[in-house]
């Protein structure tokens, strides 16, 4: 499978939602709907679906619809992050605090632009 990665430097082929929607994979979905379920957002198995942030299908782990990295890059027409005139932005920050990885993503690639 050929990498793919999100708006936001997420590696979507190294994403279990990703993996699980790609191998339609119920049991790999209901793993990931537990362990991403919080008390403020309850996932169940059925919203483990996503095809990547440029998906034709509009299919979209259910919080990515409401990311408001997403909104913003396809907005703007963007490969990713690192080719926004306004990288690193607030809303950027906000989730690379929580995979930090996405950010040593972004900056490989804006040195390449």
């Amino acid at each position: 499978m050929e990498k793919m990665i999100g708006i936001c430097g997420i590696t979507c082929t190294d994403c279990p939602a990703y993996i699980a929607t790609q191998k339609n994979d119920n049991e790999e979905r209901k793993k990931v709907a537990e362990l991403w379920s919080t008390d403020e957002l309850q996932l169940k198995p059925e919203n483990i679906n996503c095809h990547g942030c440029f998906s034709d299908k509009n299919e979209v782990i259910s919080f990515a619809h409401d990311c408001e990295v997403r909104k913003c890059g396809l907005e703007k027409n963007l490969k990713s992050c690192a080719h926004c005139d306004e990288y690193s932005c607030e809303k950027l920050h906000k989730i690379i605090g929580k995979v930090p990885e996405a950010k040593a993503t972004l900056e490989e690639m804006r040195k390449s632009i």
